[in-house]
């Protein structure tokens, strides 16, 4: 019975599938009549033809050919200014201040009076001195006088040798007597004359930091009167990683920079400034790599001749690693970014358009320095950028790189 309903359900099914479809082809033969007799088919043909344009040109699109040029390569660096001299002034003899003789944060010379201690008692000491001099001269002459006289009396068999030699050992000790004396009025003479404090260097002084009147000790442990800072010429210290240090050494190896008197070129620019005004050499690296950071510690010297330059000042230094070495540059707007990575578009000879990534250098009259990714010859796009993409064809309009410059320059 199961057997029965299930075959008279599947015929059931297809009469309605068969009725289904005889009712679709009444309909498509009723409408295909319909058309062609109411004058309709060419408006039909019409309708689901598609239009035919011809191909769309290539976009023109600005580009420049990237070009070679002799540049200076260079590496920067974070510093600080510091004196070629800097000296803490302190007393090397003990007393009461009598006089200061500057003015704070002028420019001294080396052996300016800067400070007088009361001298009278170390006049009184010197003077003293040289009377125990006069006093020991005096008695060598007549240790001198009694040795020549035993001499003689030896020599004739009055006196034994025991009292000649007495009178040798007199004399000799008159002598030492004497040489003692001269390096004490030699010890107080100098000591007078440390009442006197003068500049040991030229620059500018800071305030002072006694005042007339006060006592003050002697030593290395004293306090400090006052500073005197060197200004011209004048040092500016900084740190180069280990990476940076390598780039610095294969790079002037390489070029011969290093071999020209060990002159290296630098020059600084101040916070306030935007170029690199302000020329020098270096004249110190370290000899070794601090294994705490994982730095080295150069130093350059500056003319300073108008003081612009202060001991303690931020700067930001660039060291030459290569002179007149050949490198590619393009303005700078045609250079991408996405996310860290910078990138360039490229048209080839059948204008044919490529992403090129590439790596950045510094600048260098007003253009891009690229170290890597780009070579001289390369039709690099800067313009219509948004309109750009990779595989696109275009016709190239090609402009002078100097132009590119000379608008930076304005």
């Amino acid at each position: 019975m199961a057997a029965l309903n299930k075959g008279t359900s599947i015929m059931t099914n297809r009469k309605k599938l068969l009725t289904g479809v005889s009712l679709a082809a009444v309909l498509t033969a009723g409408l295909l009549y319909a058309t062609d007799f109411l004058g309709l088919q060419p408006f039909a043909e019409t309708a689901t033809a598609a239009p035919t344009t011809g191909e769309a040109a290539p976009p023109t699109v600005n580009v420049i050919v990237a070009e070679s040029r002799p540049v200076t390569h260079w590496q920067e660096f974070t510093g600080r200014f510091e004196a070629v001299d800097e000296v803490a002034i302190r007393a090397r003899v003990e007393g009461q201040i009598d006089a200061v003789h500057f003015t704070p944060g002028q420019i001294v010379q080396k052996g300016d009076l800067l400070f007088t201690i009361d001298p009278r008692p170390f006049e009184a000491t010197l003077a003293g001195a040289e009377a125990r001099l006069e006093e020991v001269r005096a008695a060598a002459y007549l240790a001198e006088t009694e040795l020549k006289r035993q001499r003689q009396l030896r020599e004739n068999g009055h006196v034994s040798q025991s009292v000649l030699d007495q009178a040798i050992q007199e004399a000799q000790a008159a002598r030492a007597s004497i040489a003692a004396a001269k390096a004490a009025v030699d010890s107080a003479r100098l000591n007078l004359e440390f009442t006197e404090i003068k500049a040991p260097v030229t620059g500018r002084i800071s305030d002072d930091a006694v005042n007339v009147g006060n006592l003050i000790a002697a030593g290395a442990n004293s306090e400090v009167l006052t500073t005197i800072v060197s200004l011209d010429p004048i040092h500016f210290v900084f740190d180069a990683s280990e990476q940076q240090y390598l780039e610095y050494v294969r790079g002037t190896i390489a070029t011969g920079l290093r071999d020209k008197d060990s002159r290296i070129p630098v020059a600084v620019r101040l916070i306030d400034e935007d170029s690199f005004a302000h020329p020098g050499t270096i004249d110190f690296i370290d000899n070794r790599i601090d294994r705490a950071t994982g730095t080295i510690r150069g130093r350059a010297v500056f003319i300073n001749g108008d003081e612009v330059l202060a001991p303690g000042m931020f700067g930001r230094l660039r060291l030459a690693i290569a002179e007149n070495a050949p490198t590619v540059l393009i303005p700078e707007q045609a250079v991408g970014s996405d996310q860290t990575l910078k990138f360039v578009w490229v048209a080839d000879a059948e204008g044919v358009v490529h992403r090129r990534r590439v790596t950045l250098g510094g600048r260098e009259d007003g253009l891009r320095i690229i170290e890597k990714g780009l070579e001289a010859g390369d039709q690099v796009i800067v313009s219509s950028l948004h309109m750009i993409g990779e595989g696109m064809t275009i016709t190239p309009n090609k402009t002078a790189l100097d132009s590119f410059e000379l608008a930076t320059a304005e």
